[in-house]
Formats: structure tokens, sequence, C-alpha cells
């Protein structure tokens, strides 16, 4: 049985490349620093260095979009190229306090894809996990999210061929 699948983001595309922003922990006095930028190659490219000063410790890049119909997506398809960092991949909606997050992990300098199950991501907020809240209601996603965190202080650069939700 083939899955079927429709590209979130897909730069060779122009697919999901409007509406990113970073959200870095310099929102609660930390100095990570990150950016998201395109290579020759046309892929996303999240870079930046995170920090373990001033009680900080994550940088992430976030893209909004319209409420799509993802009622049956099964799971989440990356194809990227780490640096032997894990990191997370996370949804929201918008009348959701928190966030869900699922973690993969990158191979330095080697392409890869994984994917991420939809039962896999678990709600967060702020740093912290809560076994009772809902699940997410994936219909009503309006946004994704890259991001490293778990003190792996450091320079840190992940490239995204796609991310693709899978049916």
């Amino acid at each position: 049985m083939n899955s079927q699948s429709i590209d979130l983001i897909n730069p060779k595309q122009n697919i999901g490349m409007q509406n990113w922003s970073i959200v870095n922990d310099d929102v609660m006095g930390g100095i990570s620093k990150s950016k998201l930028s395109m290579n020759d190659e046309n892929n996303l490219i999240f870079s930046g260095y995170l920090s373990l000063e001033n009680n900080g410790g994550f940088a992430s890049t976030r893209h909004r979009f319209k409420e799509q119909t993802l009622a049956s997506v099964k799971s989440f398809k990356i194809k990227l190229k780490g640096d032997g960092n894990s990191y997370k991949l996370r949804i929201r909606q918008n009348n959701r306090r928190a966030s869900y997050s699922a973690d993969f992990n990158s191979s330095k300098d080697r392409w890869t894809e994984v994917e991420i199950l939809l039962e896999d991501f678990k709600p967060t907020w702020r740093g912290f996990s809560y076994s009772d809240y809902p699940a997410p209601d994936i219909d009503k996603i309006s946004e994704l999210g890259i991001q490293i965190s778990e003190k792996q202080e450091g320079d840190f650069k992940l490239e995204i061929e796609y991310i693709k939700a899978m049916y």
C-alpha cells in the first residue's frame, strides 16, 4: 500500500516559503541566535548558535499557514542533512496554549529522511510536558516549526529539502 503525501515545505517548488519567524530564548533573557536562509541548492537552512547563558537554551523557527485539512495525516516526513544534533518538529493549533513536539535526530553531513508519527507528538508549553493535555486536532494546525534545545550548546545547522504530510 503506497502512502500519499502533500508538501508542506518544499523550497525547490516555492511551497511554504512565506510567513516564517524566528523565536529564540531571548524572549526569556537568553542570548541564542538563529536564522533561516536558503542555500545555492534551494534548500532551507536553519542555523545559529545555541547558548545556555542567562538561563537560555533554545532556538526555533516557525512557519504559520492557513489551517489546512490534515485530518487524515498519519505522519510527517523530513528530508534533512544535519550536524549530529537532535531537533524537534513542532506543530501548533491556534486555540491551544501548548504546542506539540516530537524529537528527531540528524546525522552529521549526511542526508537522511525521518518519519515522525502523529502519535509521537507530545504537548509542551515553555519547556514543560503535559500528560493530561488533549491530543492535537490535526485539521486545526496552523503552525509548523523546528527547534533545537536540550542543552546542545554551540553552533548548529540543519538543511531541509522538504517536509511532507503523509496520509
